[in-house]
């Protein structure tokens, strides 16, 4: 008799798209108030209460959408379990028959499909992981929306107070430090996601420098034609 037992079910997720999302996010809106605000030749006053504003609202905003988004993500695949749950005990069968479908399109064929077959669907709980993944392409590994949001809020709090430390600190030439400051947290962060893609972290870091700083001139130039 084997003495192995079921994989323990995973209840979370990496949330490398919810800090990267929220720190550019962070950096994108927070920076583009500064370079508005500063382009329209306002005081560093206004800047501080605006950019502080936007980290806390937005962030705020963003991690409740982030949070509102992964709950609805975790109930649907709730629901689609308790679905395929109770067509696999109400219809054994074709539940079997579509296992063989989902193996068979994974290259498995004639004496392995079958002792594939008979293995998985000895364990409902591995069936139905199995049928999930292969019909609607669902991972067995639960999203949790709690750290998602948590995951964003803090990203973009951390990334969102870089525009505004060189106000905050009363910093000579303020706006061209947080220009600086803000173009480097661009490319750190398109160089930290680059750890998890194929591509070089200096390309990673420069397309996330051009997005973010496309985004900031827009916002510097729109800023500008409202100068007092």
């Amino acid at each position: 008799m084997s003495d192995a037992s079921p994989a323990p079910k995973q209840n979370g997720h990496g949330h490398l798209r919810d800090i990267v999302y929220g720190a550019i996010d962070g950096s994108v809106t927070t920076f583009a108030i500064v370079a508005g605000v500063a382009g329209a030749g306002l005081s560093p006053f206004i800047i501080l209460a605006l950019g502080f504003a936007n980290v806390l609202a937005d962030g705020f905003s963003m991690a409740a959408g982030n949070y509102s988004g992964t709950k609805a993500e975790l109930d649907d695949l709730n629901r689609l379990r308790r679905v395929e749950a109770g067509r696999i005990a109400r219809e054994p069968e074709r539940a079997r028959a579509e296992l063989r479908q989902i193996l068979a399109g994974k290259g498995l064929c004639e004496e392995t499909l079958d002792h594939a077959v008979e293995e998985i669907a000895r364990d409902p709980e591995h069936m139905l992981a199995m049928i999930l993944e292969g019909s609607y392409g669902l991972s067995s590994v639960d999203p949790h929306p709690m750290r998602a949001a948590l995951a964003t809020f803090g990203a973009f709090l951390v990334a969102g107070m870089v525009p505004l430390l060189p106000f905050l600190l009363s910093l000579p030439q303020a706006f061209t430090v947080a220009t600086l400051l803000t173009l480097a947290t661009f490319f750190a962060i398109g160089a930290y996601k680059s750890r998890w893609s194929l591509s070089p972290w200096w390309r990673s870091g420069l397309e996330t420098l051009l997005i973010g700083g496309v985004a900031a001139g827009i916002a510097y130039v729109v800023g500008s034609l409202f100068a007092i």
